[in-house]
C-alpha cells in the first residue's frame, strides 16, 4: 500500500480517485479507461512539479519514507551468493549493521550497510539502523577482511546516527567510530559508498570514507539531524524545517560543496515508487566506478582517499 507524505496530498487524492474508478470498473458498472488515463497523466504532472521543487525538509522526509528500500533490499537486488557475517569477535553481533561476502555482477565483493528494518518488529531488531560500538567493530572486521582477500568494498549508508545510549557510550562509541573511519582510510582495495536514505553524523561517516561517495537524489547527509539541530539552536524541534535549510544536507548541496562525488537520479516520486529501477541505476553506477578503480594500486588508493578527505578540512578552515 502506497504511503503518502504531507506534501503529497494532491497526488494522494488523484491516485485515490483512480483506485475508486478501477473498483467500479472491476464490478462491471462503467468503462473508465479514458478517465483513468487522464487522471494518470495528472498524477505524472503533479509528481513532476512536486519533486522538481522539494525543499531540504521535504527531501529529508522522502529519505526517511517508510517504503524506501533499505540496505537488505539492495543486497538482495544486487548481490548474488551473499553470505552474511556476524559479530565483532569481542562483544556481540549488532543487527543495525549487516554485512558479508557475495558477488556483484560476477565479481566477489564485501558489502556492509546500515539496516533500519521494514516492519515494527524488524525495526526494533535492527534498532532503526542506529549502531552501537560492536556494530562499527563488526564493520571494521569486514573491511579488514576485504583488504586481506583483495575484494572491493561497497557500503550502503542509511542511519539517523550512531546509537546515543549510555550502554553504547560505556563501551566506547566514539572510539569505535573513529577506528572505523581509520580503517576506511587505510584499506588498499577499491571502496564505493552510497547514501541510500539518511546519512546521519559520525554514524554515517564511519562507513563512508570511500574512494567514491555517491548519494541517491533524494537522500540526505549531515552532521546532525534537522530535529537535533533545531533542539540545540532553538530548543524547539518544530524548527526542523529551518534547520534543514541551514544544514545544506541535500545531495545537490553536497555535490556543490565537494563532499560527495556523484548523485544517482531516482525514479519520479522517489526510490520507493520504483525500487527495481532504482536498483538498476545503482548497480550500473557502482559497476562503472569499480571498473575505473580496479587497476589502481593499493598505495595510490590510500593516498588519494586520504588527500580527498583531508582537503575537505582545509577548505572548511579557509
Amino acid at each position: 500500500m502506497q504511503a503518502y507524505l504531507d506534501f503529497e496530498k494532491p497526488i494522494a487524492d488523484l491516485e485515490s480517485k483512480i483506485e475508486e474508478l478501477r473498483h467500479l470498473s472491476s464490478e462491471g458498472e462503467v468503462n473508465i479507461a479514458d478517465e483513468v488515463g487522464k487522471l494518470q497523466d495528472k498524477v505524472q504532472k503533479q509528481l513532476t512539479q512536486t519533486y522538481a521543487k522539494l525543499t531540504p525538509w521535504q527531501k529529508a522526509q522522502v529519505a526517511r519514507h517508510q517504503n524506501r528500500p533499505h540496505a537488505k533490499a539492495y543486497i538482495d537486488g544486487l548481490i548474488t551468493d551473499f553470505t552474511p557475517l556476524a559479530g565483532d569477535r569481542a562483544f556481540a553481533d549488532d543487527n543495525a549493521i549487516v554485512g558479508g561476502m557475495g558477488r556483484f555482477q560476477g565479481q566477489s565483493v564485501v558489502v556492509i550497510g546500515n539496516e533500519k528494518g521494514e516492519t515494527t518488529e524488524t525495526r526494533i531488531k535492527h534498532n532503526f539502523g542506529m549502531a552501537k560500538p560492536e556494530g562499527y567493530r563488526k564493520a571494521q572486521r569486514l573491511m579488514e577482511l576485504a583488504d586481506r582477500f583483495n575484494l572491493p568494498l561497497i557500503t550502503l549508508v542509511d542511519t539517523p546516527g550512531a546509537y546515543p545510549g549510555i550502554d553504547a557510550e560505556a563501551r566506547g562509541q566514539a572510539e569505535a567510530i573513529a577506528r572505523s573511519i581509520e580503517t576506511c582510510i587505510k584499506i588498499r582495495v577499491p571502496f564505493v559508498s552510497l547514501i541510500i536514505g539518511e546519512g546521519g553524523s559520525g554514524g554515517a561517516i564511519a562507513l563512508a570514507v570511500a574512494d567514491k561517495v555517491m548519494m541517491l537524489e533524494h537522500s540526505i547527509y549531515s552532521v546532525i539531524s534537522p530535529e537535533g539541530c533545531a533542539s540545540i539552536l532553538w530548543r524547539d524541534s518544530d524548527q526542523a524545517s529551518v534547520a534543514a535549510e541551514a544544514l545544506r544536507l541535500t545531495a545537490q548541496d553536497l555535490l556543490k560543496l565537494g563532499i560527495i562525488d556523484q548523485i544517482i537520479s531516482e525514479p519520479l516520486g522517489g526510490a520507493h515508487r520504483d525500487p527495481a529501477a532504482t536498483m538498476k541505476r545503482v548497480g550500473d553506477e557502482i559497476s562503472k566506478i569499480l571498473e575505473d578503480l580496479s587497476d589502481q594500486p593499493g598505495d595510490a588508493l590510500i593516498s588519494r582517499r586520504r588527500e580527498k578527505f583531508l582537503s575537505m578540512g582545509e577548505k572548511g578552515l579557509g
